[in-house]
């Protein structure tokens, strides 16, 4: 099985025939969750490649039509498009190249890191993504040092200096030679020989994907870190190609806005940071320390009153729940019911709802219904996050109504 967009990588667009169009639904977007009406194409051969190798399948057109998905079946690449096709019918493929090209870069770039990590450290690569903006390798090892990731990426870079050829062949399944490739298995549904993507002189592996045909039309790789991992395991993100100019230029972007918000030179971003973030720490305490005076004050205020109001209800917008607790503990049991928020006035927020025990255990639920949210009750105490603080003035009123209602 082998389609002309796997023989000619660098082939935009195709003359071929319509052998098949099938009324079909299909989910395009995952992330939308939602099967779209349409039809399933299959043609002679095809310059868009369906998904496989842990590459995404292409985009493009079919006389005009937009391709929104291609899959194997088979021997069969399927197209499924909005637009009705004539079978038998002679139409023009074109492939989205740019998008092509992109994933030809990052999918060569996984073959040669993976092939340049096994080399130097014994590092099998037990899977890959390729994904919008950058892509992550799983190497099978606990950890990987900063030295490590460097010899790597100069490792690689070095090869593609070195302009290698990059050659696909096509191999019978069960040969001699196929021993020797490095494989993660046939499909089920395989049919015909075996394609392997060769990087002269460094990496033969079994492969369904498109390719560069040599390492010079990666320009570059840079490996941007290592992320979280499944146990025993290293992700190494990376970009390859044009996207380590994009990724440059957004890099470039970024150090230019901070200069102007920093107001000093690129070098002197860091510790012009560390400056901020040390004075922001000063503020923050001096304004906990503020916050936590008003909180006694308004207490005293609360609690020197002899006409006081039974339902003792503070909002402050600058409120955490440290600020709430200390209100409460200040005014203790001079109040027979504490409505203490903070936090935004509408959306979300803290609340802290205090009385004797089983009013609580009553008022709670449906307080927590009314602001939209969920907390813990102890003793008579009920602390909550809320996501619809708007509806403060209602639970108030379901305070001050309990206490009619119970003659408290």
């Amino acid at each position: 099985m082998s389609f002309l967009c796997q023989k000619q990588c660098y082939l935009k667009k195709c003359k071929t025939v319509v052998t098949s169009c099938t009324p079909a639904k299909c989910l395009v977007d995952k992330k939308e969750n939602k099967c779209i009406d349409g039809f399933e194409v299959i043609l002679e051969d095809t310059v868009l490649f369906p998904e496989g190798g842990g590459q995404p399948d292409d985009r493009g057109k079919i006389n005009g039509t937009d391709v929104l998905k291609v899959w194997r079946k088979g021997a069969h690449a399927i197209h499924f498009v909005m637009a009705e096709q004539n079978v038998g019918q002679e139409v023009e493929v074109e492939v989205d190249w740019q998008r092509r090209f992109d994933n030809m870069q990052q999918h060569s770039g996984q073959h040669l890191i993976t092939a340049i990590a096994e080399s130097l450290y014994s590092w099998p690569t037990t899977s890959w993504d390729l994904g919008e903006k950058v892509s992550t390798i799983e190497l099978d090892t606990v950890k990987i040092t900063d030295d490590q990731l460097l010899a790597i990426e100069s490792a690689v870079n070095e090869q593609i200096r070195n302009a290698v050829p990059v050659k696909v062949r096509l191999l019978e399944s069960g040969s001699d030679e196929m021993e020797t490739i490095r494989s993660r298995g046939l499909p089920d549904d395989h049919v015909g020989p075996v394609r392997v993507v060769e990087i002269q002189g460094i990496d033969s592996n079994m492969c369904c994907g498109t390719h560069v045909s040599n390492l010079s039309h990666l320009q570059s790789i840079k490996l941007l870190g290592l992320t979280k991992a499944k146990k025993g395991k290293s992700n190494v993100v990376f970009v390859a190609g044009n996207r380590v100019l994009r990724y440059l230029g957004s890099c470039y972007q970024t150090e230019k806005a901070m200069t102007k918000l920093l107001k000093c030179t690129p070098v002197e971003q860091t510790s012009a940071v560390e400056k901020v973030q040390k004075n922001l720490k000063e503020v923050c305490k001096v304004s906990n320390r503020l916050l936590k005076m008003v909180a006694v004050m308004r207490a005293q205020i609360y609690v020197e009153n002899k006409d006081r109001d039974p339902v003792f209800v503070q909002h402050e917008k600058d409120g955490d729940s440290e600020f709430l607790n200390i209100l409460a503990k200040a005014v203790g049991d001079k109040a027979r019911f504490m409505f203490l928020t903070g936090g935004d006035e509408k959306r979300a927020g803290l609340y802290l709802l205090i009385g004797p025990p089983e009013a609580i255990a009553s008022l709670a639920p449906k307080v927590s219904e009314l602001l939209d949210g969920k907390g813990v009750l102890k003793n008579g105490w009920f602390q909550g996050k809320a996501n619809k603080m708007a509806g403060r003035s209602q639970a108030e009123l379901l305070l001050r109504k309990y206490i009619t209602d119970h003659e408290l």
